[in-house]
């Protein structure tokens, strides 16, 4: 497994690098059978130390961890701690979705764009009816079946995903509801 250990406007000693290789990588061997790279990123919020950690599996999933502390050890250790449960809570569905794929996820590019909120008045009328981009970059559309879309999301920890349905092959979303359950949009 490949590692990727940074510090933002911080320095990252030898020994605190070898210590995230030794326990982040038995963490990774222990739940995941593939992993190909893992990204850890310290820095320094206020008086706290963060710890971002993300790791890529072979199969195309990411599972991501975050931790604040206010030593940059013990960040670290909250960051795995949280990484090992989410392994540890998807193992058996991982080997489930898993065990027939032989090929990786295809990925497909897409643009994404960040558009600026509006803080105008609810009376005014905006001055065009295009909105202002922020920011423009390229993502990745993974394609997946419903179950596996479901557990990626889980995984990053993130509100809503993009999919190409494998069984379908369209462009389908999965999003956490306000009432804790899961929706599918299926066009």
């Amino acid at each position: 497994m490949q590692y990727q250990i940074s510090g933002k406007q911080i320095d990252i000693g030898d020994a605190l690098q070898t210590h995230v290789r030794d326990e982040l990588g038995s963490v990774v061997q222990k739940y995941a059978e593939r992993p190909t790279n893992a990204n850890v990123v310290f820095s320094k919020s206020a008086h706290e130390y963060v710890c971002e950690a993300t790791v890529h599996l072979s199969t195309g999933l990411t599972a991501q961890a975050k931790a604040h502390a206010t030593e940059i050890y013990a960040a670290f250790d909250g960051c795995s701690e949280k990484m090992e449960k989410q392994l540890r809570r998807y193992k058996r569905r991982l080997k489930d979705h898993h065990k027939d794929r032989a090929q990786p996820v295809e990925l497909s590019g897409a643009a994404s764009y960040i558009l600026a909120s509006d803080t105008g008045s609810d009376d005014s009328e905006p001055e065009s009816l295009q909105p202002m981009i922020v920011a423009e970059m390229e993502t990745k559309i993974p394609s997946l079946s419903v179950g596996e879309a479901v557990m990626q999301m889980e995984l990053a920890g993130a509100p809503v995903l993009v999919f190409r349905n494998e069984g379908k092959d369209g462009l389908n979303v999965v999003y956490r509801r306000d009432d804790g359950n899961i929706g599918w949009i299926d066009p």
